[in-house]
């Protein structure tokens, strides 16, 4: 095992190219720093200086260790600055979650945000459902999770960080052309659905919206992408976040719903008391938002 001291000693009489020197610069006498020397060769193997009475030479093993050596020292003088930049927060990554919907107009805005409060901070992206978000925050795999809600307070703290407006998706060629319309002209629809299961949210937020009007329950899926795919294919309408609409699949118009109260909420999701100095930070930075 080499130690540093090592290291930086043989650093040293090879930019000095003398003991003598290297010595005085390292504030020691000579005969242990020669010693220091020889250990490190025998350590490792090899020959790495060549002496001579009036000057002291690099081997082509030395050229070599000279330079990951040198490498070496670098990285060991800038750990303890490093370790204490993450330790207070100012550098780090954060692992964040992202449902589809919130990747169409809210994600690049809301990480823009986050990279100008804090430039020095890595924010690592990964696709998924709520529902898989949330299991992934449990399990220590995500920091912070863009998730539809309920979550479990208990477990997780949060903050309100968006609201979108639905909009309803027709097939290009539909008896609805004009450029709004009520719930109530949506009595008799086939609509597409969310699934419960994965999509829980927004299963739920669709029959609170259409409780008052009858209407065909077409296919179920759970991405608003697949959604819109079977729109264009005309299976059926869809009640869409507005966010959305970012989205132009061929044959697909996106209708504004008047009179409707209800919105799609994202919330930005972390555990309580998180490990991760980096999240603590964009959390108390969240924390101050209030535009959703």
């Amino acid at each position: 095992m080499l130690s540093l001291e090592q290291v930086r000693g043989f650093v040293v009489v090879a930019e000095e190219g003398s003991f003598r020197r290297a010595a005085e610069r390292l504030r020691m006498t000579q005969p242990p720093l020669s010693r220091q020397i020889q250990k490190l060769e025998r350590d490792i193997g090899v020959q790495l200086l060549d002496r001579t009475q009036r000057q002291v030479e690099l081997t082509p093993a030395g050229a070599v260790f000279l330079a990951e050596a040198t490498r070496l020292l670098a990285l060991a003088e800038a750990a303890p600055g490093a370790a204490r930049l993450v330790a207070a927060g100012h550098t780090g990554t954060v692992r964040i979650g992202f449902t589809a919907t919130a990747g169409f107009g809210f994600l690049g805005p809301f990480l823009n945000r986050i990279s100008r409060a804090l430039p020095t901070v890595e924010l690592a992206l990964s696709e998924a459902v709520s529902a898989q978000q949330f299991g992934e925050l449990a399990s220590g795999k995500l920091d912070l999770g863009l998730c539809r809600p309920p979550f479990e307070r208990t477990e997780f703290d949060g903050v309100l960080v968006h609201r979108d407006p639905l909009v309803l998706a027709v097939p290009q060629r539909h008896r609805l052309d004009g450029e709004a319309v009520t719930v109530a002209e949506l009595e008799g629809e086939r609509f597409l659905v969310y699934a419960p299961g994965p999509a829980r949210y927004f299963a739920e937020l669709m029959a609170r919206v259409l409780s008052g009007v009858s209407h065909e329950v077409g296919d179920r899926v759970t991405q608003v992408h697949t959604m819109l795919a079977l729109v264009a294919a005309g299976r059926g309408v869809a009640l869409v976040p507005e966010t959305a609409s970012h989205l132009h699949p061929e044959g697909v118009r996106y209708l504004p719903l008047t009179g409707v109260r209800e919105r799609a909420e994202l919330y930005a999701v972390w555990r309580r008391q998180p490990s991760n100095p980096a999240l603590r930070r964009v959390a108390d930075l969240l924390e101050t938002w209030h535009d959703a």
